[in-house]
């Protein structure tokens, strides 16, 4: 939002931006999940409104070991669903598999675009942190009448698309946006988070930092190298 403060331990914002942090959830968890965590839970809101079930199939998480991916997985193993994990960090295999994906597949299958309309039916429902041309192979093999939820552009803010997906299989292409959701909304996911859907094992997810590590976190996540959540303790 071009505000400047995201690091200091107190920031002057609209009210309209400020949501309350739930008790239960408290200060740390609510920043291990973040906004990354916030839109996970949000993706599977929406594919759950939108007929996301647990005997529909296998539920794919791109980009998993990232920060959306790695909670999309957590959330969907607590919610009882199978997961397949797909990411490019063949180190963080293991880890995908102790949160509860079911099968951890390399991002190359993925990423290749497929001159075929159509693929073999295989998605359940999906969360999609990639965007480009994984998206559009994903939206080729959801099973029918399924969805998947976009949340991300790692790979490419442009895809190549067909209506044959749409027509013949009647799948869905929801968009997920955590930034303009209104407050009532924003307020009911965290205290769905802090409830229902929290998750007891955040700290597996998290490394903690202090501000002479920032920059080298930064730039491992923007090289792709990072798995999970970075807190910033800012008394170390």
């Amino acid at each position: 939002m071009n505000t400047a403060g995201g690091f200091g331990q107190f920031v002057r914002v609209p009210a309209a931006w400020v949501v309350s942090c739930p008790k239960e959830l408290g200060m740390r968890n609510s920043m291990i999940l973040g906004t990354a965590g916030f839109t996970a839970a949000l993706c599977i809101e929406k594919l759950i409104a939108n007929g996301l079930s647990i005997d529909g199939g296998n539920v794919l998480v791109t980009g998993a070991s990232g920060g959306v991916g790695i909670v999309a997985v957590m959330l969907l193993n607590k919610l009882g669903f199978q997961v397949i994990a797909s990411t490019g960090k063949t180190t963080s295999h293991n880890l995908l598999k102790e949160l509860g994906a079911i099968e951890v597949i390399d991002r190359s299958e993925l990423s290749e675009i497929s001159a075929r309309p159509l693929l073999k039916e295989r998605w359940g429902g999906a969360v999609d942190v990639v965007g480009g041309d994984t998206l559009f192979n994903v939206i080729k093999a959801l099973n029918y009448g399924t969805s998947v939820a976009a949340c991300g552009l790692v790979q490419s803010v442009a895809f190549q698309a067909s209506v044959l997906p749409f027509i013949l299989r009647g799948v869905n292409l929801l968009g997920i946006d955590s930034v303009e959701l209104p407050l009532e909304q924003k307020k009911a996911v965290w205290e769905k988070l802090a409830s229902d859907w929290n998750l007891p094992n955040l700290e597996r997810v998290c490394t903690e930092i202090g501000f002479d590590q920032v920059e080298e976190s930064l730039m491992t996540v923007l090289h792709g190298d990072a798995t999970g959540r970075y807190l910033l303790n800012l008394r170390r």
